[in-house]
């Protein structure tokens, strides 16, 4: 089984100073950033997902601005595959999936930003087009949302969505568990 980590849109704008500062960026990043050293030193598939908005009144990841670019801690080396998405689904209009098929890649480890956003819709999307999935829950992070008056916080959020991805669409585990996994095999 060939596996790919998927870093999903871990830019600048996410981490305190951005314009859309996410709870627990810094601590998720950390947690993509060891699974990307595994990955790196495996000699493993690594793509780089970067959000640009293009839509008309978008406030965050506007392109040319260094809250678009990739967080530091996960900055792509030369050789690292980018790719750059305008919609929340990174297969959306991407080169991704013909990547992915041509590296005859069957499973992703999947980090990113925001759980219940970008990392909810691509992990279902993946999931659809055949792909195992393994969503690592320590290494993606979010923010509070407001419903009908009501704020759910962050915490809910990120752990609301990752459940419902676990029910079908992955297997969700920390980091950690992940690379035992990847380790075993």
């Amino acid at each position: 089984m060939q596996t790919a980590l998927l870093l999903i849109d871990l830019q600048n704008d996410y981490f305190p100073g951005g314009k859309m500062e996410l709870e627990g960026s810094i601590e998720a990043s950390l947690k993509a950033e060891h699974l990307l050293f595994h990955f790196r030193q495996e000699r493993l598939p690594i793509v780089h997902v970067q959000h640009l908005s293009t839509r008309s009144g978008a406030t965050f990841f506007i392109p040319g601005t260094s809250g678009a670019e990739i967080h530091e801690n996960l900055q792509p080396l030369e050789h690292e595959v980018v790719f750059q998405k305008h919609y929340p689904n990174s297969f959306r209009d991407t080169p991704l999936l013909k990547h992915l098929q041509q590296k005859e890649i069957s499973r992703l480890v999947i980090s990113g930003m925001m759980t219940h956003m970008c990392v909810d819709a691509t992990t279902r999307a993946a999931f659809d087009y055949g792909f195992g999935c393994m969503v690592a829950n320590d290494a993606c992070a979010t923010r509070a949302l407001v419903y009908q008056g009501t704020t759910i916080p962050a915490r809910s959020v990120h752990l609301s969505f990752l459940a419902a991805l676990q029910t079908v669409y992955a297997e969700v585990l920390a980091a950690e568990e992940i690379l035992a996994r990847l380790r075993s095999e």
